[in-house]
């Protein structure tokens, strides 16, 4: 089980001139805010990372607007772990579960999720939060993080998992952003 003094949120290339071509798009936006809203109620820190922000664009502003301290970390990688600000900014967090949203998931997700199970790290992919450009490709990289030794999960189990308990101060607040 995922817990939140253990949790770090990483948004992956979460960008506005990709975001748009995404299966899904409008749910893949909806359910990243819900997960950056709730990261913030339980004090889990995130890091962002924008894959070639200078062609690419920067993090959409549906989630810039959200990200209050964030870290964000510009990357040429597809994985974020094989890009040593990531490697950096992770490590000083002390934290070594690592829940995973954004896209593409059969590349950027992927690749993150086995570099980051290959180094002692616990992940989790929430699959309603993570997209592709085609829903084939989504799966793949969901099948394949699986076999790699990441957790599959969804906006809803993720975030519940990490509050554990109805009598949790912050479990209204939690409420209001699922329902």
């Amino acid at each position: 089980m995922f817990n939140r003094k253990n949790t770090v949120l990483v948004i992956i290339d979460l960008q506005a001139q990709l975001v748009p071509h995404m299966a899904g798009s409008k749910t893949l936006v909806k359910n990243a805010q819900i997960m950056v809203k709730a990261a913030h109620i339980l004090k889990i820190p995130i890091l962002v990372t924008e894959q070639n922000p200078t062609g690419i664009g920067k993090t959409i502003p549906e989630i810039n607007a959200l990200l209050d301290k964030a870290t964000i970390i510009s990357k040429h990688t597809f994985s974020c772990y094989r890009s040593s600000p990531f490697r950096t900014a992770l490590r000083s967090l002390k934290r070594h579960q690592l829940v995973l949203i954004g896209i593409e998931s059969h590349v950027c997700i992927y690749q993150t999720a086995f570099d980051l199970v290959q180094n002692d790290y616990e992940v989790q992919a929430i699959a309603d939060a993570i997209s592709s450009r085609t829903e084939i490709n989504k799966e793949i990289g969901l099948e394949r993080m699986k076999a790699a030794g990441a957790s599959i999960g969804s906006v809803e189990s993720c975030v519940f998992e990490l509050l554990e308990t109805s009598v949790s101060p912050e479990f209204k607040q939690i409420l209001k952003l699922i329902k």
